[in-house]
């Protein structure tokens, strides 16, 4: 068997996987974006873009537009801060170095679910640890706690915290191994001419670690946008809506709510804006490279 063919027949699982995951449902949504399908309904109308139409002249569709955007900013700018902040500790030795790694890990490891049903319990009016400290430092007073997933920017504030304590692990290997590939001599030698600590961080080790800040935004901005577990289980999107983003709006409409075609629809919508997020971060990151 010559290489050609042996290479294709190594990747020939891979692709086959790829489309019984991810090509299958993406052609059966797409074919229910463009038709009249409910759940338990008989037959196929074909109505094409009736329901894009539908989602668009939607005001919950515009407002889960909204939290989404804000969603996944917020969470990529707590991320970025505070991966960059851990890695660049995480990069010194230290006595214990390896414990506080696997610490850092864990939330990325643990099983999502769990995660967010413990912050439920932290974040719960009734029973949040927080509220409670608050009230044991004379911060505020008893009965007059917030309610950190009854009130809407502090739901939003909640689900955007928790959604970052989920990714932050991820963000700070891929930043730690962007670190650890700078050459030594490099600050080294910035060191020599007198050039500080924020001089050399963003002069050197920024700049040089650009490309790789790119890849863990991209994954990062994807990984958020197309979340819904955090939302859901805090939340289930309220209250009033206000934190209900677009793939936990596709899961009611189409799921819990029978209405498969604009469910289809709205998780159709996700597609476009992420390969559009995903081509400027891949140009960002290329001309970085060049440069």
């Amino acid at each position: 068997m010559s290489n050609r063919k042996l290479g294709a027949v190594m990747f020939l699982p891979a692709i086959l996987y790829v489309l019984a995951v991810v090509g299958v449902p993406f052609v059966l949504a797409f074919i229910y974006s463009v038709g009249d399908v409910k759940i338990a309904s008989v037959g196929y109308h074909f109505v094409g873009l009736e329901n894009f139409r539908s989602v668009l002249q939607s005001p919950t569709f515009r407002r889960s537009l909204y939290d989404s955007v804000v969603f996944t900013v917020g969470t990529q700018i707590i991320v970025l801060v505070g991966s960059t902040i851990l890695a660049l500790a995480l990069k010194e030795h230290f006595r214990g170095r390896g414990l506080v790694r696997f610490l850092i890990l864990l939330p990325w490891v643990a099983p999502v679910s769990l995660g967010a049903i413990g912050w439920k319990w932290i974040l719960d009016s009734l029973y949040s640890v927080i509220n409670w400290v608050l009230i044991a430092v004379h911060l505020v007073r008893p009965f007059e706690e917030p309610m950190w997933l009854g009130e809407p920017s502090l739901a939003m504030m909640s689900v955007i915290g928790v959604e970052s304590w989920r990714l932050l692990p991820f963000s700070t290997v891929i930043l730690l191994a962007g670190l650890t590939a700078i050459p030594r001599d490099i600050p080294e030698a910035a060191a020599v001419d007198g050039a500080g600590f924020w001089r050399t961080m963003f002069q050197i080790t920024i700049p040089m670690m650009l490309p790789i800040v790119n890849v863990a935004v991209l994954f990062g901005i994807i990984f958020t946008f197309t979340d819904m577990t955090v939302v859901y289980i805090l939340t289930r999107g309220g209250p009033y809506d206000t934190t209900q983003v677009l793939p936990s709006l596709a899961f009611f409409t189409g799921v819990l709510g029978g209405d498969l075609a604009e469910g289809a629809a709205i998780s159709i919508f996700l597609v476009p804006l992420l390969m559009a997020v995903a081509y400027l971060m891949l140009r960002v990151a290329h001309r970085s490279e060049v440069a």
